[in-house]
């Protein structure tokens, strides 16, 4: 899941060698946190948060066949 996002969000930035993925494991869940450089936050975002919609969206399906729930955040 983290190989993942972070390919994704590589790939939407203009400094992807500021893109950092965490991930935090709690009981029921992962929590994936995205950072990216304040310049690159309106492309992961997108317009009416479009585009993070669709980043979740894809990380949900991934998540879904390996039986797993994952949350994905995004931060400054």
């Amino acid at each position: 899941m983290k190989e993942l996002l972070e390919i994704i969000a590589k790939a939407l930035v203009e400094h992807p060698e500021d893109v950092h993925v965490s991930e935090i494991e709690g009981e029921q869940s992962i929590i994936l946190e995205l950072r990216v450089a304040q310049d690159d936050m309106g492309k992961v975002i997108g317009k009416q948060g479009r585009i993070a919609k669709a980043i979740r969206n894809v990380i949900k399906a991934a998540a879904t066949r390996e039986n797993k729930r994952v949350v994905v955040e995004i931060l400054q």
